[in-house]
């Protein structure tokens, strides 16, 4: 894992850093605890992160990476950018496929990964790109 960026904007002060890593185990982890790191520095006394913020975006960026090391054989991306009031993750991949929210369904087991993101974030939007896709979700911390 290693982490490529982190930056603080003027414009609109937004915090932003990312982190590249490969689709090896430890990498759902990794980026689990780069997420709760990366929330950590960005709190201030003024405003620190709620908890159960911290929590929702843990979750999310677990389930989208967790997608990431079950189906593409390359590298990811991790990218994180704190707004006024929401955490943008956006992880990107070699897999060209798009991940799809299956229908509600209490009795399947596994792959609700799509269907946890849906429900936590105000907004997830996919696009392919040159290389793969990009997932963008958005958490809000408060």
């Amino acid at each position: 894992m290693t982490e490529t960026s982190t930056t603080r904007c003027q414009a609109g002060d937004v915090l932003a850093a990312a982190v590249e890593f490969g689709s090896a185990e430890g990498a759902i982890a990794a980026a689990r605890d780069f997420t709760v790191e990366f929330l950590a520095r960005s709190a201030t006394s003024s405003r620190p992160c709620p908890p159960g913020a911290a929590d929702a975006a843990r979750l999310v960026v677990s389930e989208l990476v967790t997608n990431v090391v079950k189906y593409a054989p390359g590298p990811c991306r991790l990218e994180l950018a704190l707004h006024a009031d929401t955490l943008e993750i956006r992880v990107h991949d070699s897999h060209p496929v798009m991940p799809v929210a299956r229908p509600r369904d209490p009795g399947r087991l596994g792959q609700h990964g799509m269907e946890i993101v849906l429900a936590v974030c105000t907004g997830v939007e996919v696009e392919a790109t040159s290389h793969g896709k990009r997932v963008r979700a958005r958490v809000p911390l408060f």
